[in-house]
């Protein structure tokens, strides 16, 4: 097969697609190729939206690919819209690639909506920060499928994630690509099988669109790195295991587990993440030396990370009174503050305790300990901003708006956006970034699932 051929083709998306635009075109294309896609109701959202799934092809193998795990990492949902159409143009393709798909653009619409105001540009910082929201994590799709280990008991799946439970139940699939991405760095892979004829393919998929690896820390101290650029997939587990190691006791998880650890309770199914950037520097994946140890990177790191969640608890200490139990925006931001206040001493004991971080750190692991951080610290910044928002939105529909509350509350959303547009012309002036064009990404993570889908037909 031509993987070449078929990732050429994608188009110059310079937008992404809204939830209605795609229900739109999934149901479009259906009617133009009646013989080759089937739509089916793969379940309800929590708001009592379809969500549709298609089924394309009639190999003897099943694959499933879900974007949108995370409401706010909508590449896979464009990569989707181009891979169901060249499914469903390309008999040829079908037939060589050997699957029946079973294909959601988006398995989390109610939280997607809610990330919609960046979809259409500007792409830059604070309109993605201004206009991002992430759940918290027992309601993200991808870590709520159910788990038993040790301590940890959790059997409350969402609806989305129910959906893809029973398609997984029903095709036990081969091959599982859950479509996520970063925001800020480079390209990086997780794997749920250690493939190593793969990764020089799947790390030149990115090298061939001009886009950096991520060569700098891993998301998580408890990852297992298979290679550069490449992990072994994430389990609830491995981060009960690493905590309770570190700290001496049974960490309180109120998650599942993810997508990947459920299919292979149930098939001997491969699953691909292909993690993405909108932005990227090129000290990601410089490999010189730096100034710093490891050691001291991430202690700096920690120590960042206090002052900024410290000084957001603050603000929003001044209007917690009249923040509901129903806003969605503030529950991330308050576990994240939760967090960093009770696990900072866990770290640095971390951080002490490994021997490998007397090295001198490489240039990419500095950046990533103290630039990326501030990216990803900017995104509860404009969590809160939107927290205060939303209650801001509910009194102006119950005309309240004269009230003390409601000054109260514009007082410290004003305060509040300020500081993000501060904390965003800052990191303009730390930051060498480019923002990396939609076609290019979706080519990525299309090649990567096409690298692995391959190899499972074939072998």
């Amino acid at each position: 097969m031509n993987i070449q051929a078929v990732v050429n083709n994608v188009p110059d998306y310079q937008v992404f697609l809204t939830v209605d635009e795609m229900d739109h075109s999934t149901r479009e294309l259906a009617k133009e190729f009646p013989d080759a896609v089937t739509i089916f109701e793969a379940g309800i959202s929590r708001n009592g939206h379809s969500i549709l799934g298609m089924k394309i092809g009639d190999g003897a193998k099943n694959a499933l690919c879900f974007a949108c795990p995370h409401p706010n990492e909508p590449i896979g949902a464009m990569t989707m819209e181009y891979f169901s159409r060249a499914l469903a143009e390309n008999q040829q393709l079908r037939e060589e690639l050997g699957f029946t798909w079973y294909i959601i653009k988006c398995i989390d619409p109610d939280g997607v909506r809610l990330n919609e105001g960046w979809f259409k540009g500007p792409f830059n910082l604070y309109s993605y920060m201004k206009n991002y929201f992430r759940p918290i994590g027992y309601e993200q799709v991808e870590w709520t499928f159910p788990i038993d280990y040790k301590d940890l008991h959790f059997h409350k799946p969402l609806p989305e994630t129910q959906a893809l439970m029973k398609i997984i139940d029903e095709t036990k699939p081969s091959f599982m690509f859950s479509l996520h991405n970063a925001g800020f760095g480079g390209a990086y892979w997780y794997l749920s099988h250690d493939l190593p004829e793969l990764y020089d393919d799947l790390r030149d998929s990115a090298m061939k669109q001009g886009i950096p690896l991520s060569l700098g820390e891993p998301e998580e101290p408890f990852i297992t790195k298979l290679s550069p650029a490449i992990f072994q997939s994430m389990s609830i587990k491995d981060a009960y295991d690493f905590t309770e190691k570190i700290t001496g006791a049974a960490p309180h998880i109120e998650n599942g587990t993810s997508s990947s650890d459920y299919a292979l309770s149930k098939a001997d199914c491969v699953t691909l993440l292909a993690e993405l950037p909108y932005f990227y520097d090129p000290r990601i994946q410089d490999m010189k030396e730096g100034n710093l140890t490891r050691r001291e990177a991430i202690l700096r790191n920690i120590e960042i990370s206090k002052k900024h969640f410290y000084s957001l608890d603050r603000m929003l200490d001044e209007i917690r009174l009249y923040i509901s139990k129903d806003n969605p925006f503030i529950k991330l931001v308050d576990e994240v503050i939760k967090f960093v206040k009770e696990g900072s001493e866990a770290k640095v004991k971390w951080a002490e305790s490994e021997p490998e971080f007397e090295r001198i750190a490489k240039v990419s692991e500095i950046f990533d300990n103290l630039q990326t951080a501030k990216f990803y610290h900017g995104l509860y910044l404009g969590l809160a901003v939107r927290s205060i928002e939303y209650e801001m939105e509910r009194l102006q529909q119950d005309q309240m708006i004269g009230t003390e509350i409601f000054a109260e509350l514009r007082r410290v959303h004003d305060k509040g956006t300020e500081k993000l547009k501060d904390y965003c012309d800052q990191l303009e002036t730390e930051l060498d970034y480019s923002v990396i064009p939609i076609q290019k990404l979706v080519r990525i993570q299309l090649e990567s699932g096409l690298i692995v889908a391959s190899h499972i037909s074939q072998n």
